[in-house]
């Protein structure tokens, strides 16, 4: 995992001063590696049932998207506010610099369909949460979730919880 750690650009203050954002856009620029990135989110969940891929807005559209592809599962956005037609189910959560909602389409999920949660980062844990309750909300069977980044000093793997696993590459 250390090939994608090396890819993972630190940038002090953003957005905001005292932030230390994970840039991944040279992760993705890189071909060879980006398909590495994808192979071991998905290896975990390979010939485990799973048949949607609910990709968070926005980065995780990307990593979700090539994760659906390789599970042959289908893929489901979860989106910000006004992005989707009605009708929507939706779980407002906080972040750890405000407040935010995820949406879905309300027939996104067939009841008890195995889905996988994808995103870029695991912060503080809200956004997986809201994810997490959105995909219960939607009648879907949780498999778990696959992050890129584990940022663990800020908690948001005990605010996951026992349950679904958690399965993140690379962790700071």
């Amino acid at each position: 995992m250390n090939d994608l750690a090396r890819l993972i650009r630190a940038v002090p203050d953003f957005p905001r001063p005292g932030v230390l954002f994970r840039d991944i856009t040279p992760l993705l620029a890189d071909a060879g590696a980006f398909a590495r990135c994808i192979d071991l989110l998905a290896e975990p969940w390979l010939g485990q049932g799973v048949r949607a891929v609910c990709g968070i807005e926005s980065r995780g559209f990307i990593f979700g998207a090539a994760l659906a592809q390789k599970l042959d599962a289908g893929f489901v956005p979860l989106r910000k506010p006004g992005k989707l037609p009605p009708p929507l189910v939706e779980v407002d959560y906080r972040l750890e610099y405000g407040t935010d909602r995820l949406q879905a389409r309300d027939d996104a999920l067939r009841p008890g369909e195995r889905t996988l949660v994808a995103d870029d980062v695991l912060a503080t844990g809200g956004t997986l949460a809201a994810a997490r309750e959105l995909v219960a909300r939607l009648g879907g069977e949780l498999a778990g979730a696959a992050v890129v980044i584990e940022l663990g000093a800020l908690g948001g793997r005990a605010r996951w919880g026992d349950g679904p696993p958690l399965h993140a590459l690379v962790r700071y």
